[in-house]
């Protein structure tokens, strides 16, 4: 499964009712450690069909990232059944991301 650009348009039917598991990654272009876990994300989407995988880009969806308390990144958020269950600010090991969801 490949990662889905989320943005506040489809938040509601690609996040909220999802009925996997959730990882969003909240980004920036711009910012290095976010290019550095952004290979990591994708791996987890390629890896894990059980999860969901999203990036969300803060200079685009501000009001996502004001809406989820972004202040800053890389930030993670693992949403289950529409519920933040997890998170993490920087850029942490694949293992440590795996671990968020439970």
């Amino acid at each position: 499964m490949s990662v889905i650009t989320v943005t506040k348009e489809n938040f509601d039917t690609v996040v909220l009712k999802s009925e996997k598991p959730m990882l969003l990654d909240f980004y920036a272009d711009w910012c290095g450690p976010c290019k550095r876990i952004a290979a990591v994300v994708e791996q987890i989407a390629e890896e894990y069909p059980q999860y969901a995988v999203g990036k969300i880009n803060v200079d685009e969806q501000k009001e996502l990232a004001s809406q989820f308390g972004v202040m800053s990144i890389p930030s993670l958020f693992v949403i289950k059944d529409g519920k933040i269950v997890s998170s993490v600010v920087g850029a942490i090991p694949k293992t440590e991301i795996i671990k968020m969801f439970g």
